[in-house]
Order: C-alpha cells, then structure tokens, then sequence
C-alpha cells in the first residue's frame, strides 16, 4: 500500500505536468447548486458508505485488531480524513490526463484502464511504472475482498462448525463468479440488461452502493445505539458524561438513520417531491 501510495504521487505530478491540471481542479471544485438532485444525495451517501468501508461487516474484521488502548474516535477520524484526501489525489491524477487526450470524465471505474494507460505511456519509465501499479491495484482489491468476506466466512465456520479452508474457497469461488459477471458486462455481454437497462455490472453496482450499504449502514446504527450495552458504547468510545452520551445516541439512533432513510427513499423515488408517481 505504500508503494501504490507513491506511485499516485508520481501520477500526481506527471498530471500538475500534462497540461491539463487547471481544467481538472475546476471540474473537481466547480459546484453548481441547480445540477444537485435527490439522486445525487443517493449516490453521494452511496460513495460515502463505500469509500469508507460503511454499512458493510469488514469494520468488525478491521475492528476485531483494534488495540484495547486505541481511541476509537481518533482512528475514525483518521480514516475519513486519509480516504478523501486520497480520493482527491486520485481525481487530480487522473483528470489531467483525460482532458488532455479528450476523453470523457465520467466513466466511471473505466477511466482507470482507459486514461492511467495513456499516462504511463506518455511518462519517462512509464512501462516500468504501469508494471509495478496495476499489480498493486489488484492486490489492494484482493486484501479488500479478504476483508469483506470474513464476517461471512466467520459465521460459518463458528455456526456450522465448518472447515474454514473449505469455506473460504467455497466464498471465493462464489464471488469470483459473480465479479466474472461484472466483466463480461464490459464486452461479450455488454447488450445483456438485468432491469431492461443496466447491465450486469451497473445492476451490482446500483444494489450494493445505492441500497443494501445504506441499509446496512442504518441496521447498524441502530443496533449500536439501542441494543449495545450502555457501558460497553462508553467504554469503547471514551464517554464519560451524561450530556455526550445522549448527544451520541441521539445523533446514532435517531438523525442519522432518519437521514439515510429519507436520502433513501427520495433518491429511488424522486417522484415522490412532485407527486407524480403513479400506482
């Protein structure tokens, strides 16, 4: 991961280099009101609860390490702080390089095999460069699917007695062959929809990050709000007083669920601010 860190950094300055730096910040820091819908809020909480890791079981994987005398609020804070200023250094790494050789901003997951090639092909050491990132890439999506399957992975083996070996496998196996799906979506089933207008991968993508991470990520707060044992949240946490503590458990239990739902329902249902949905 360090490695893949300095690596976007070389990225970073081949694009403050490229020529098309200026015009990347303002596509990145240009903000207009009017463009802002309920859909956006959906997609934007959506990223949120995927970049961070929200709404899905990895955290407790991640949080089973945790040392008994590290301040759980300092780490999250850390951990927002690191994974937007990466995300930014990726988009000023990356845009660049798309509005110098005219191609199109918003595609999505692509730009990566589509732009960081033409980069790595216009810089000195280039090809040593791309040899060294896309297996890096690869590895950080693989510790990433390590972690995100072993909650599941755990309750198998603890409910069923299972052979961990086996379940592993047996997971790995399944995943792969529905990220296979994802791929293929990109070529030989591109015409394929799952809802007669995504495909394959965009079906994935619109469940997971606008829906069941959301889902998850309410369950969750409520469950650690109103079921965890009160002095379990303080000690954890490091509350000590009474006016903090319902500070927390108000804002945990109450707004942000509320919140997350009602970005929810208005970003899947927009016709529900004009009253034009139909039965």
């Amino acid at each position: 991961m360090p490695l893949l860190f300095v690596l976007l950094l070389v990225l970073l300055g081949y694009g403050m280099t490229s020529g098309g730096f200026g015009r990347a910040f303002d596509f990145m820091a240009d903000f207009r009101w009017e463009d802002v819908t309920t859909s956006t809020w959906l997609m934007a909480m959506g990223q949120s609860f995927f970049t961070l890791s929200l709404g899905m079981c990895c955290m407790m994987s991640y949080g089973a390490y945790v040392p008994s005398n590290a301040s759980i609020p300092g780490t999250v804070a850390m951990i927002a702080l690191i994974s937007t200023g990466v995300a930014l250094l990726v988009g000023l790494a990356i845009f660049p390089v798309v509005f110098v050789n005219g191609l199109e901003p918003g595609q999505g997951p692509g730009l990566m095999f589509v732009t960081l090639p033409l980069a790595f092909g216009h810089m000195p050491l280039g090809a040593l460069f791309g040899f060294l990132f896309f297996p890096l890439v690869s590895f950080a999506a693989i510790t990433s699917a390590i972690s995100m399957t072993e909650p599941a992975l755990a309750y198998l083996v603890e409910e069923y007695n299972a052979k961990r070996s086996r379940v592993a496998v047996t997971l790995g196996v399944v995943c792969w062959f529905i990220g296979l799906g994802t791929v293929l979506s990109f070529n030989v089933l591109s015409d394929f929809t799952v809802d007669r207008s995504r495909t394959i991968f965009a079906f994935i993508d619109h469940l997971t990050q606008n829906i069941m991470l959301p889902v998850g990520g309410l369950l969750i707060a409520l469950f650690c709000a109103w079921r965890l044992p009160r002095r379990v949240v303080q000690s954890q946490l490091g509350i000590k007083r009474e006016g903090p503590w319902w500070l927390w458990q108000s804002l945990i239990g109450i707004v942000a669920p509320l919140s997350v739902l009602t970005i929810m329902v208005l970003g899947l249902f927009p016709c529900l601010l004009n009253g034009s949905c139909t039965t």
